[in-house]
């Protein structure tokens, strides 16, 4: 949508924590079970690849490290995040790593070129602060699940994968009608 729409949209990414604390032991073969659930916005015809969980390497305790290290990411410019944003992405819901070890993201980080000294910034308590504050804001807002879309223009997000075309007519809608192309995202 952004190549579509250029300059007159502008995506705005924020935090919410599916998984906002951590959990030591989570049931490998219920979170299997769970994340059939992906097939379903894998099968619109423009959608990213998602694969159910595959492997014994059990998933990610909590949300709050991938969300430090984007966040710290963003900090090095708007390409840093995309690069860690999309391999977060990817390395989640096609390869079934777990993206709360800080080993796994330390790995990421370098495989998208950016600077070693810098990953040490996802500890800066500042950030957490962000997270938390996205984290409530969003919850404040009615979003319960990811992803939570909203313009904004509007109090209330959009919950839920839906198909490209609903959220290309929901931007163009609002650039005719003169609305806000301004738009929060939650992943």
């Amino acid at each position: 949508m952004e190549e579509e729409f250029g300059e007159d949209l502008r995506l705005e990414w924020r935090s919410f924590l599916l998984r906002p604390r951590p959990s030591a032991r989570r049931d490998i073969a219920k979170f299997r079970s769970y994340t059939q659930s992906w097939l379903r916005p894998a099968s619109e015809e423009d959608a990213p690849e998602f694969r159910p969980w595959q492997g014994d390497q059990g998933p990610p305790s909590h949300s709050v490290p991938a969300h430090q290290v984007a966040k710290a990411a963003a900090r090095l410019g708007e390409a840093a995040f995309r690069r860690i944003h999309d391999r977060l992405l990817r390395a989640y819901f096609q390869e079934s790593l777990d993206i709360s070890d800080s080993a796994t993201l330390r790995s990421l980080w370098r495989e998208v070129g950016l600077a070693d000294h810098a990953f040490d910034a996802r500890e800066d308590p500042a950030l957490l602060e962000c997270i938390l504050d996205e984290h409530n804001e969003a919850l404040g807002m009615g979003a319960n699940g990811v992803p939570a879309v909203r313009r904004a223009d509007q109090a209330l997000p959009i919950v839920g994968a839906q198909p490209y075309e609903t959220y290309r007519r929901w931007v163009a809608r609002a650039l005719e009608a003169g609305g806000s192309t301004e738009t929060p995202v939650s992943p």
